[in-house]
């Protein structure tokens, strides 16, 4: 077990004997969780368990700017290294935790070491979807999540030349496929949907995205997956799709979505429902402990449902959630779920509740074939989400018109010549 900083000795600090703050997780819910924990004027221990070699850090920039060579490392730090010993937070990096007791309020780590708490958030994040393709092991097969995955693909891509086949076509493959393609390898990419993007933001929307990328030279293959990955000598030389072609490949890339880590949770017993089931202030099944991040299923006040987020904002929103109600203060996780994401010269912000999108009406303000547009989801007549694509500054007005959930001209909303603080 590996610790990063050393234990420290100031009042505050963690102690094996004083139950405290523990963190489980080293992503970014689990840098705001407790840098929230410290600016709500909690004085106690808190400990992460990171079961990376890596101090908390956030995911976005690994498919975008750092894997394109764009941003360094200190962009994936949502706090710099020296926050936690100034701030008498200990970080034990790679170590897992194997156990959670919510009776006796314990956590028990690799190393047979146990920690005692006061309140336990579980931030253990997801892990990507395996399919057992056959040929899956080869080398030159990756999935893609941690910031390994990244480093690794970055001193591949990085000198172009290379075949990829991309399997997955949501967000994390397109962009995965845009970088790779600026950086000069051939790209072709599978997805089962026929318009990739589609089951988020429809196929007129995903359309658009997918044109800019054949512009770029990205060769689909829709709809479609790996029946099997070849090689030769160990090392992968081919995808044989399901519709019978075989893409010469020396890279390939499989994201086709992740998978909640819950086996900790559902070891302890809490209530699982795809992802930890918790309440509106994060609060599980469980006395004292509490979940956020990728791997709550957190029930939302203004839509009535459960909704298990895996962006960057909602990391950031359920870590201070959870940080809150950890501390006994009323706090409930009623943001509106935000994204964004980077491919090519397409830059996209999107908020609002995709599960009531299904039956809405897209209107659509400004131009699609010049990539320079708003749409709208109206659901009887209010809007429910809002997508700007290379249009600016305006995602305030957007959760406003969503917020107020007031009736809406759709003429009006379409129209770009009406400011949208007057519909």
């Amino acid at each position: 077990m590996s610790q990063t900083p050393s234990t420290p000795a100031t009042p505050g600090a963690a102690d094996a004997n004083i139950p405290g703050m523990v963190i489980i997780g080293g992503g970014l819910t689990a840098a705001t969780a407790a840098e929230t924990l410290r600016a709500e004027g909690y004085e106690g221990p808190i400990t992460i368990v990171a079961d990376e070699a890596e101090i908390p850090y956030q995911r976005p920039p690994l498919s975008k700017g750092f894997l394109a060579g764009k941003e360094d490392e200190d962009a994936l730090l949502p706090l710099p290294a020296s926050w936690y010993p100034e701030n008498n937070v200990t970080v034990l990096t790679g170590t897992a935790a194997t156990a959670l007791d919510p009776g006796a309020h314990t956590v028990t780590l690799a190393d047979g070491s146990v920690l005692p708490y006061a309140k336990v958030l579980l931030a253990t994040g997801a892990a990507p979807r395996r399919i057992p393709f056959p040929g899956v092991e080869l080398a030159g097969v990756y999935t893609f999540r941690t910031k390994a995955d990244s480093v690794a693909l970055k001193e591949l891509l990085s000198a172009g030349g290379h075949k990829l086949v991309m399997i997955g076509s949501g967000w994390i493959g397109m962009e995965i496929a845009a970088t790779a393609r600026e950086l000069g390898n051939d790209v072709t990419l599978l997805g089962l949907e026929v318009v990739p993007l589609s089951a988020a933001i429809g196929a007129e929307l995903g359309g658009v995205f997918v044109n800019r990328h054949q512009e770029a030279g990205v060769k689909f293959v829709l709809p479609a997956s790996a029946a099997a990955i070849r090689g030769t000598d160990g090392k992968v030389t081919a995808v044989l799709t399901t519709t019978g072609e075989v893409l010469p490949a020396d890279i390939v890339i499989v994201a086709v979505g992740v998978v909640p880590n819950t086996a900790l949770a559902k070891d302890a017993g809490l209530t699982i429902n795809n992802g930890i089931e918790v309440d509106a202030a994060l609060a599980t099944s469980a006395e004292d402990v509490y979940a956020a991040g990728d791997v709550a299923n957190a029930m939302h006040p203004v839509t009535g449902t459960f909704a298990r987020s895996e962006h960057w904002a909602n990391a950031i929103a359920s870590g201070k959630v959870a940080a809150k109600s950890m501390l006994g203060r009323a706090a409930a996780l009623d943001d509106i779920p935000y994204f964004y994401t980077d491919q090519f010269d397409l830059g996209m912000e999107y908020s609002g509740f995709g599960a009531l999108t299904k039956d809405a009406e897209l209107v659509v303000r400004g131009d699609l074939a010049k990539r320079e547009f708003i749409a709208f989801w109206v659901l009887e007549g209010r809007v429910v989400a809002g997508m700007n694509v290379n249009i600016w500054d305006v995602q305030d007005a957007i959760k406003a018109l969503i917020t107020s959930r007031r009736i809406v001209d759709t003429v009006k909303l379409a129209d770009p010549q009406t400011p949208l603080e007057e519909i």
